[in-house]
């Protein structure tokens, strides 16, 4: 019997930062792509659109009328999923449960241009962003009924987003939702046992290996998970090992926005269009207990497979059993770096 090939043969991968497993398929994608790549018409907005509810100067749904603002700009969520005046309170009969949730959600304006991506943007403007990130984790961190702030973007309709105008969100809750929760057990535990953040060890092995490896500069790096569930899902971490914005510095954060406006572009490159995906940054929770483990980091999770307009689905095994993947973490990182 043929010994065990990890580039040919089907395997589970371990993710440490969840604790859970991917499949893996090879065999079923031998070469580092198939099927049509197929160029699309790249969007043709205006830089400013009178009907956009986040343009400046625009009014929105409630009636507020945007600030004409220069360059970022952040408002509560006229439709939050989270609301500051929800009382406290509980429900339990036996096995069903539920408990009450407070929260704040904010919206960020990533440019005053409706035209904009991140990846069209100037490196210094997509600092500004991240200046505003910073900002908002630790205003809304500091409040002693926000447990964990969340950061995200959900770019492109095919990902929800309901304007096309450049703009993220951010949601903080009382409580430390699922995934950052489970990661905070993970590294938490690793760093008990170790003295040393579990991502530092993990991005030594990285550039080690540098099979997986998008981009980087001094800074930071931008790569394929060895776990990666989505067919060109990224992570960013910095090399620095630090647990939330709160303690970035000036050279990082211009380093964070260099990172991020090259792995956009390399997406948008990928299959000639403006890339779709929901990426997030994940750091210390702000329960006021100390997290020495935690390791900032973002998460990219685009959903396109084989072209601009085929994309993956989470269905059938992934929904019933666990999480699976034809092409290999390391053929997809090789795609996206020819790309820089």
């Amino acid at each position: 019997m043929n010994s065990f090939d990890i580039t040919e043969h089907s395997h589970r991968r371990f993710n440490p930062l969840l604790g859970e497993w991917v499949l893996v398929s090879p065999h079923r994608s031998k070469r580092p792509w198939q099927g049509q790549q197929e160029s699309t018409e790249q969007d043709t907005r205006p830089a400013y659109d009178p009907t956009c509810y986040l343009c400046p100067g625009n009014v929105r749904a409630n009636g507020e009328t945007n600030p004409d603002y220069p360059s970022t700009f952040v408002f509560t969520n006229d439709f939050a999923a989270l609301q500051a005046e929800t009382p406290a309170g509980s429900f339990s009969k036996g096995l069903l449960r539920a408990e009450s949730e407070r929260g704040i959600c904010k919206v960020i304006c990533f440019s005053p241009r409706h035209d904009l991506t991140l990846s069209d943007m100037e490196t210094t403007e997509i600092k500004k962003v991240v200046d505003l990130w910073q900002a908002q984790y630790l205003e809304l961190g500091a409040m002693e009924e926000i447990s964990y702030v969340q950061i995200f973007e959900n770019k492109g309709s095919v990902m929800g987003s309901s304007n096309p105008h450049p703009h993220g969100q951010i949601w903080a809750q009382s409580s430390v939702p699922g995934d950052p929760a489970k990661e905070t057990v993970q590294q938490e535990r690793y760093f008990s046992e170790n003295g040393r953040s579990l991502l530092s060890d993990y991005l030594a092995l990285e550039l080690e290996e540098n099979t997986r490896i998008v981009a980087e500069n001094g800074y930071f790096v931008a790569l394929v998970p060895f776990w990666a569930v989505w067919p060109f899902e990224t992570i960013v971490i910095p090399r620095r090992h630090f647990g939330h914005l709160g303690e970035i510095t000036e050279e990082e954060k211009l380093a964070y926005a260099d990172i991020m406006k090259r792995l956009s572009s390399v997406y948008d490159r990928l299959f000639q269009t403006s890339f779709p995906y929901s990426a997030g940054l994940h750091q210390a929770p702000t329960d006021g207990r100390d997290y020495p483990g935690w390791h900032l980091h973002m998460h990219f999770y685009p959903p396109l497979l084989r072209s601009a307009s085929v994309k993956k689905f989470m269905v059938g095994y992934e929904l019933m059993a666990e999480p699976q993947r034809d092409i290999t973490p390391e053929s997809a990182a090789e795609r996206l770096r020819t790309l820089l």
